[in-house]
């Protein structure tokens, strides 16, 4: 699904006409935050966002993961596992699963770190902290779930798209938020402001934010390609494909044609062939992001470029003063 083009303007009619229905959803999501959670044994880090779609937060995700790795800590990735038909507690096995059994997220989690998916938290922490011999996690990093009560948190970080940042400000389905700002940042002890210098600039001097804050931006991973004058063809199933898009057109790739789909979303056969064949006639690259590759079939991943990106950190004394707490 792509998200309404109105949640991200000033509130207009159609806002206005959903707004009982964003009541009811305030009113579900308060209820629920009142559900009281499981402490873990093992610290628990939520990276998640205040609003639906597309943040970054994948690739923050990784990066944390990266760095925790890097202080010698061992960190396990707990996702929801959204889109996938496994409802867990289980660890996702990058050999046997695909992103139609895990989703594309945990997949591609599991290139990084041991991960874990589970509709129920609570359910897999338990299953972590009985431990194995293979696998004794020192901090569970959980990939979303700022609005899930299940796992109580140890330390809550929230991830914002500064291009877009909370949209029309309105609550689903009258905007893109899923839960109130203030209330969102309340229980939030970081926040990672995500996208290009002028754009972080101008959602730092409108937001009141109340919370520690660092920023950051998505940066191309070096793969020894040459993209600059290269003719491709891209696609993307992610928040918002058009910041992939630039991304190549910042690289010099002489973008040939764009395919923007719905986060998540499946690729049949008939767009697939049909995608491949634009390519072919264009003497041109299919090019998609790793979160794609992992949903397309093996076959068809080959004719496939991936461009990875990386979350780059611009000071990251908040944030390590944030893990620095959490580890003791």
């Amino acid at each position: 699904m792509r998200a309404p083009g109105f949640w991200y303007r000033r509130p207009g009619l159609i806002s206005a006409l959903l707004a009982p229905l964003a009541v009811v959803w305030k009113f579900g999501h308060r209820r629920r935050m009142r559900k009281p959670g499981y402490r873990a044994a093992i610290p628990v880090i939520c990276i998640g966002n205040l609003t639906v779609g597309g943040t970054g937060k994948t690739p923050v995700t990784i990066a944390i993961i990266q760095m925790l790795m890097a202080m010698g800590v061992a960190p396990v990735a707990l996702s929801r596992g959204y889109g996938g038909q496994l409802r867990g507690p289980l660890q996702v096995d990058p050999a046997t699963h695909t992103a139609s059994d895990t989703g594309d997220e945990p997949l591609l989690l599991s290139a990084f770190a041991p991960t874990w998916i589970s509709a129920d938290r609570a359910a897999a922490a338990r299953a972590l902290e009985a431990g194995t011999a293979a696998l004794s996690p020192d901090m569970i990093i959980m990939d979303d779930g700022h609005q899930n009560p299940d796992l109580v948190k140890d330390v809550s970080m929230i991830v914002i798209d500064a291009e877009t940042g909370f949209g029309n400000g309105r609550v689903l389905p009258s905007g893109p938020l899923r839960e109130p700002v203030a209330g969102g940042l309340e229980r939030a002890d970081l926040a990672i402001v995500i996208g290009r210098a002028a754009a972080r600039a101008a959602f730092l001097a409108d937001a009141d934010l109340k919370v520690p804050f660092v920023e950051a931006e998505l940066l191309p991973l070096e793969t020894g390609i040459d993209w600059a004058g290269q003719k491709v063809v891209a696609f993307a199933g992610i928040g918002r494909p058009e910041k992939f898009f630039a991304t190549l057109r910042d690289l010099g790739a002489d973008i040939v044609a764009t395919h923007g789909f719905g986060d998540h979303a499946e690729f049949g056969r008939e767009i697939l062939t049909r995608m491949a064949a634009e390519a072919r006639a264009a003497n041109a690259q299919l090019v998609t992001t790793e979160k794609d590759a992992v949903r397309l079939p093996d076959a068809f991943r080959r004719e496939v470029i991936t461009l990875p990106v990386r979350a780059h950190f611009i000071d990251d004394a908040p944030l390590r003063q944030v893990l620095d707490r959490v580890l003791g």
